[in-house]
């Protein structure tokens, strides 16, 4: 039952950031590092990605393949998540994000 409730929470997670790539990608777009090409692409990419990686935990035929695919999106995002890190940049103006955001 537990693990039933953690996929859920976490793959309605993944789809919720998903959509914010595309309802407000600009956060997501200052974190994405200067020496990639096409950063709002990238962007909307990713959340494509995330959605459909969240979808894809959802259901036990999906599963597995979607773990993978998060673990390999996972690691592609990983140069956005240094370059916010080392640069200071904020997600959010004024640094003032939510609490349940910095655990997505």
């Amino acid at each position: 039952m537990l693990k039933l409730v953690l996929r859920a929470v976490v793959g309605l997670g993944m789809i919720a950031i998903g959509v914010m790539h595309f309802v407000n990608p600009e956060p997501f777009v200052r974190i994405v590092p200067d020496v990639l090409p096409a950063p709002l692409a990238l962007v909307y990419i990713s959340g494509f990605f995330e959605i459909a990686g969240g979808l894809g935990l959802l259901w036990s035929r999906t599963r597995r393949l979607a773990s993978l695919g998060l673990v390999a999106l996972y690691l592609a995002v990983f140069p956005a998540n240094i370059n916010m890190a080392v640069n200071e940049i904020q997600l959010s103006p004024g640094g003032d994000m939510p609490v349940w955001a910095m655990w997505a």
